[in-house]
């Protein structure tokens, strides 16, 4: 059964009646461009055809009752009394809800069942898919217009300062402006967008480690820090405005962890505009080059990569179909992005699998992605 069956259903089996509007917001792949956004760089994710979906219809007054089918557990509360009260799926509905609010947006209650297929903790961003579907669920009940920049701003924030998690813009620009078939080049400083095919007779890969990572609680705030530190020294707002010529002649001065942290974010940028064009000429063999090169850089300058990754990118380039893997989301677990020829795909996905659980002896997922609309209304009444 697709989601949109599986959560209109149980819906109507919940409360006796269809849902009014069912909306979607997709996950996502980087396939270039990683701890950039947060150095006001540029990154190339698409948004792929796995989603948080949420059937829904309002409620008079503020109160929100959802329930999600994945984790078979309730949340209630009133918007006029958003409190932090545990760790897991329901904060982010009060941290969206809290953002809306504190920007003005105001807000009517809702009842609703949510399920997804976005891998958890994968670096797929499923944080970001709820919250942006959370955002559209509040805009399609409350009837107010949808603007995706906006919104995923303040998904942003929503992620940022209720829950916690000091994460840059790309996941919910990416989930609330994809577009099939496309991925997006966003300028993370001027939020700037332009739309760029894969190279024909290609697609995309994930493969997942089956090793995850609790962002919060990983090294990610600690990489953010460490290139503020490398911007102020350098007196500029963020790393993006550095040069390379002035990054060779003035970062002696740097501690050496420092120095590559920026270094990488530099390389990656640079990177990443290439990785833009090369697509625009269907290079998919220059794509692929780039792919390869920011995984090394992730690894060895960044730090952010794990044994289970390298082993992943390293079984994926070992296979002829592929043009180039890297790591991809924030790191120290998850899932690796391959470019390989489409029409060994499949073969592609089971062989490296198998070759990944011989070398590690964990058993791996792939799945083979295509580019996907952002968030949306997909059902509403006739």
């Amino acid at each position: 059964m697709d989601l949109l069956s599986r959560v209109t259903e149980e819906f109507g089996r919940r409360f006796g009646v269809p849902p009014w509007f069912v909306v979607c917001a997709p996950g996502r792949v980087n396939l270039i461009g990683e701890h950039t956004d947060y150095n006001e760089g540029f990154v190339l994710p698409m948004a792929i055809d796995r989603a948080v979906w949420i059937a829904l219809s309002p409620l008079s007054g503020q109160h929100i009752l959802a329930y999600s089918l994945d984790f078979n557990s309730t949340t209630e509360f009133q918007l006029g009394d958003l409190r932090r009260t545990t760790s897991g799926w329901t904060e982010y509905l009060k941290g969206v809800a809290w953002a809306l609010q504190e920007a003005g947006y105001p807000l009517r209650g809702w009842r609703g069942v949510l399920s997804g297929d976005v891998p958890i903790g994968a670096g797929l961003s499923s944080s970001a898919a709820l919250e942006m579907a959370v955002a559209r669920a509040f805009s399609a009940v409350s009837g107010w217009e949808w603007k995706p920049k906006e919104m995923a701003l303040l998904c942003q924030r929503a992620e940022n300062q209720w829950v916690g998690v000091n994460c840059g813009i790309m996941d919910q620009m990416i989930s609330a402006c994809g577009k099939a078939d496309y991925a997006l080049l966003i300028d993370c400083r001027s939020l700037d967008s332009t739309l760029v095919p894969l190279p024909p007779a290609t697609a995309v890969v994930i493969l997942d480690t089956a090793t995850r990572r609790g962002l919060a609680d990983s090294a990610y705030n600690e990489r953010r820090a460490q290139c503020e530190a490398a911007a102020g020294y350098f007196g500029v707002p963020a790393l993006r405005d550095i040069m390379w010529e002035r990054f060779e002649a003035g970062a002696k001065g740097l501690d050496e962890v420092t120095r590559r942290r920026a270094r990488h974010v530099l390389t990656e940028n640079a990177r990443t505009q290439q990785a833009c064009e090369a697509m625009q000429h269907g290079d998919a063999v220059q794509l692929g080059e780039l792919m390869k090169a920011s995984h090394n850089s992730l690894r060895d300058d960044f730090e952010v990569s794990s044994v289970e990754l390298d082993v992943m990118v390293q079984c994926a380039l070992e296979h002829p179909a592929c043009y180039g893997a890297r790591m991809t989301g924030a790191g120290f677990g998850g899932c690796a992005v391959a470019l390989v020829q489409a029409d060994a795909a499949y073969q592609f996905a089971d062989e490296v699998a198998a070759a990944y659980r011989s070398r590690t002896n964990i058993v791996p997922k792939a799945y083979i992605c295509h580019a996907a609309d952002g968030a949306d209304i997909v059902a509403m009444p006739a």
